[in-house]
């Protein structure tokens, strides 16, 4: 059992709010040449529309059966092929070289410390073909939003939000909750990275940068950006 088993029943109405990166990783497929892999699929919110607008499989790694489950019947509502695999995004190993890999909504910041990401970043330069792209985004940390937000509790339609950050390991827990009597609460953890820690990572994989975004509309990252927008290949 996965830790973000718990986190299926409520994951589609928790992650509602996030939906402008679709259209930034489904250019992006449109682009690819090879195979289109999701690391941290969960659900299927961002596979699915990359299915349907590309005509294409999707390759769809996650850690949680529960997660699995839930994609495997979206993915049957929206008559789309979804090739889900339970595995962790450590150990990624491919049949055929990827044209891209992808990875949305923050997940790799689930992973705790430098040698669980650079595992991750290895594996994913290994398994793309030459010229492949690896794609991902993550929060740019904001200590003065963190100080706001840190154990406050903050509702969202039904689901109420409450965040505690722990600086000194570069920590955000989130919890979630139906806001019912007796709701059960869900709790997923996230480590934050710096620009320099995430350039580091792409680095010692072998990779390049190709770009780096503030949103994914593609504007150019600044100070001001509140999200690390990233593309980085694999030299051909």
């Amino acid at each position: 059992m996965s830790s973000y088993d718990s986190f299926a029943e409520i994951y589609d109405e928790w992650s509602a709010h996030m939906t402008a990166d679709v259209p930034f990783y489904v250019e992006l497929a449109r682009e690819a040449e090879g195979p289109l892999v999701e690391l941290a699929v969960g659900s299927g919110r961002v596979a699915i529309p990359v299915a349907q607008e590309t005509g294409r499989t999707v390759i769809g790694i996650d850690s949680s059966p529960a997660m699995l489950a839930l994609a495997r019947e979206r993915a049957r509502a929206a008559r789309v092929e979804l090739d889900l695999r339970e595995a962790d995004m450590r150990e990624l190993e491919l049949e055929e070289p990827a044209g891209l890999v992808y990875c949305p909504f923050r997940a790799l910041l689930h992973l705790s410390g430098w040698r669980d990401r650079r595992r991750v970043f290895e594996r994913v330069a290994a398994a793309l073909r030459p010229g492949g792209r690896f794609a991902w985004n993550a929060f740019v940390f904001d200590p003065e939003i963190a100080a706001r937000h840190d154990g406050v509790a903050t509702r969202h339609g039904r689901l109420w939000e409450y965040v505690e950050h722990s600086k000194g390991d570069s920590r955000i827990d989130v919890t979630a909750f139906a806001g019912e009597p007796g709701a059960e609460p869900r709790t997923v953890s996230l480590w934050w990275a710096t620009r320099s820690e995430w350039e580091g990572l792409v680095d010692v994989a072998g990779l390049e940068v190709e770009a780096l975004y503030g949103w994914f509309d593609r504007r150019p990252f600044d100070d001001q950006s509140p999200e690390f927008v990233w593309i980085a290949r694999r030299p051909s």
